[in-house]
């Protein structure tokens, strides 16, 4: 039985029980409820995960489904954009929910946070306060990096470019390999990798969207018949639509766009045609390759043409 605050045993003696009742009582008051935040926290986080890795999943998995051979009989330059952008959608997807993920883990535990303090009785108010007056501090004292970050958002929302993805930033020319909030990196042609804060990416040329335009110069002998060379390309590019070797790299039939320029010796003619993104060098290779081979079994005569008259590269150079 009790006894004026004390407990009395069996045996007659007493033991005092205030002290652990007002320990327990404490223990289930501030302790619990700052465990509970932190499990809320940390549950809501990981669900919010979830549901944004699903998102994604699904999203990827439905850009997946889509095909490069559904595209090649699409002729219209809008319809072959549309088709092809879809196929971004799982890099793009991928980033959006990376960004998400961090701004859900950024929200949560600095609610969290602020829930702690005041449960221990911290008065907020006054830090609220000052984190404004940082904040307004180091707005003015870090503009640029407030200009990086809020760049890299808007470069990811608006699927200027992505992982993979070829580009013409300005000052550098090369392949994508991540996009950060703050930065971008890229690696070169010759292999060198470099990183462009977002906020000085002023203007992008993506090869990679889309589709590219495969352009290939050929010079022949000012004698030979422009028929029979029209002919002749003409037979390659039906023979390279139609041959399924080339469909991760040709969308469409190329194209004899006609006489591109003359001199003396030789008439230069252009082939144009729609290439997958990130296959235009490729692409053009290939279509040199077999209208070689084709003017070498009709003997069409490729004049030596010097160094200022020869046709311009097609692969991409930096600025």
């Amino acid at each position: 039985m009790t006894v004026a605050g004390l407990e009395v045993d069996a045996a007659g003696g007493a033991k005092d029980t205030g002290w652990w009742q007002d320990a327990l009582a404490w223990a289930l008051g501030i302790p619990l409820q700052l465990i509970a935040v932190v499990v809320i926290a940390f549950v809501t986080q990981v669900t919010l995960g979830w549901i944004i890795k699903r998102v994604v999943l699904r999203t990827s998995e439905r850009a997946r489904r889509e095909r490069l051979e559904q595209t090649r009989k699409v002729t219209r330059t809008a319809e072959l954009s549309v088709m092809l952008l879809t196929q971004r959608t799982e890099q793009r997807a991928a980033a959006i929910g990376s960004l998400l993920s961090s701004v859900v883990g950024i929200t949560v535990w600095g609610v969290a946070i602020f829930t702690v303090l005041q449960l221990l009785g911290v008065d907020i108010a006054p830090l609220l306060a000052s984190a404004g007056v940082i904040g307004v501090v180091l707005g003015f004292g870090a503009q640029t990096l407030i200009k990086d970050y809020l760049a890299g958002i808007f470069i990811i929302l608006e699927d200027q470019f992505g992982v993979g993805d070829f580009v013409d930033v300005g000052s550098v020319l090369g392949t994508v390999e991540e996009v950060a909030l703050r930065y971008t990196r890229l690696r070169d042609m010759s292999g060198v990798v470099w990183y462009v804060r977002n906020g000085e990416i002023l203007r992008v040329a993506n090869r990679s969207q889309g589709w590219t335009m495969a352009i290939v110069d050929i010079p022949v002998d000012y004698d030979s018949d422009l028929d029979r060379v029209r002919d002749l390309i003409e037979k390659v590019a039906i023979d390279m639509d139609e041959d399924p070797t080339y469909d991760d790299m040709l969308l469409g039939q190329p194209v004899f766009a006609g006489v591109e320029s003359m001199s003396g010796n030789a008439v230069v003619v252009r082939v144009t045609a729609k290439a997958v993104p990130e296959m235009q060098v490729q692409l053009v290779r290939t279509i040199r390759e077999r209208i070689k081979l084709s003017f070498d079994r009709a003997g069409i005569i490729v004049p030596v043409l010097p160094p200022q008259q020869m046709p311009p590269s097609s692969e991409p150079r930096r600025p």
